[in-house]
């Protein structure tokens, strides 16, 4: 569906985060009359600690603060770090889907873990840990900040209309998926992160 990359040291950091409404013929309402946005990938963010490695994946938004969050069971997430060196291969795929139990109950499983256990199973809204990871799957406030309307109005003007107080995404939300994963399972001295991100729907493109 579609991907957000971005490359991360602790000296050096650089990111092409956002990747909403893309691809637009998929989940843009403006291309598109039924859009495919649970499989909207939104922003990929990671930041570390000295101990902790943090990745947020954002999908599925913006969407009013009154919207129930996105778990669709069709649509597969992969996170792909790559730690030797060479940005498109990836030598951890963190994948994680969501479904529901005989009662209605939604919860999430969450696979290729970098402790090389089984499967992270849990309920949504919950946070799960195992290993010193943490995982958390719920609804966010949307934490990129960008004026639509001053991009708007600088395309269409040639003027640029930017203001820095004024922001599209304020008070809207997202889905959202956060996992906390310990340095020491996942770095590898003298080499950068690259991270980047995937959503497949299975079964193919909605009709």
């Amino acid at each position: 569906m579609g991907a957000a990359l971005l490359a991360l040291s602790t000296s050096d950091r650089r990111a092409v985060a956002a990747d909403h409404l893309d691809p637009p013929t998929r989940t843009d309402p403006a291309f598109d009359t039924t859009p495919d946005r649970s499989a909207d990938i939104a922003d990929i963010y990671a930041w570390h600690t000295a101990d902790n490695l943090v990745l947020a994946l954002t999908f599925a938004g913006p969407a009013p603060r009154d919207q129930a969050p996105i778990y669709d069971r069709d649509v597969l997430y992969t996170i792909n770090i790559s730690n030797n060196g060479a940005p498109t291969d990836a030598e951890i795929q963190i994948r994680f889907r969501f479904g529901q139990d005989a009662a209605g109950n939604t919860g999430v499983e969450v696979t290729g873990l970098p402790d090389g256990g089984p499967a992270l199973v849990g309920p949504v809204e919950t946070t799960l840990t195992r290993n010193g990871i943490l995982a958390r799957a719920g609804l966010y406030d949307d934490p990129f900040f960008f004026d639509l309307q001053g991009f708007r109005d600088t395309r269409s003007s040639g003027t640029l209309s930017f203001v820095n107080t004024r922001s599209f995404f304020t008070g809207q939300n997202d889905t959202a998926m956060v996992i906390q994963i310990p340095r020491s399972r996942i770095e590898v001295p003298g080499h950068r992160l690259d991270i980047w991100v995937t959503s497949a729907r299975i079964g193919g493109q909605l009709q």
